[in-house]
């Protein structure tokens, strides 16, 4: 289900913009940025990004977040956050029934498992599908995926 922050139906903003927006993605909205991430989700895309809630990163080990944003781990961040988005415009409706893998813009694979009345993300639940932006399409998850 989605927020109200979250309405599906006429994008209105970009990826960012609309997560910014919605007030639940406090953390990915800094991590974003301190990746230097922000402008590539503002650009003309299109991107699916499968965008962890504050809570899903308040799930992390004590520590992680601090430490992934230090200048000094940037890569580390990059390498997480680029592991959220896939390129292209991938709905709920081409996944349903399916188990599939998609290749990430970090350059590894996510399977997505759609075949159990909800979908899955490399284990990680999608609690919001299909929130539609000018240059892409978010469904929120309800972990943080860490490229293994």
């Amino acid at each position: 289900m989605a927020s109200p922050a979250l309405a599906q139906g006429a994008p209105k903003a970009d990826i960012v913009d609309t997560a910014v927006a919605a007030g639940q993605f406090k953390t990915l909205a800094a991590a974003l940025n301190a990746a230097g991430l922000v402008g590539t989700l503002k650009s003309a895309g299109p991107f699916t990004v499968f965008a962890p809630t504050d809570a899903a990163f308040a799930k992390l080990p004590a520590g992680t977040v601090d430490t992934l944003l230090k200048p000094e781990n940037k890569a580390q961040l990059v390498a997480v956050l680029t592991y959220h988005v896939v390129p292209g415009k991938v709905p709920s409706s081409a996944l349903a029934g399916k188990v599939t893998d998609a290749k990430t813009v970090e350059g590894r694979t996510v399977k997505i498992d759609a075949t159990g009345g909800g979908v899955t993300v490399n284990g990680a639940k999608v609690v919001a599908a299909d929130v539609a932006a000018t240059n892409g399409v978010i469904h929120v998850v309800d972990t943080v995926l860490i490229p293994k």
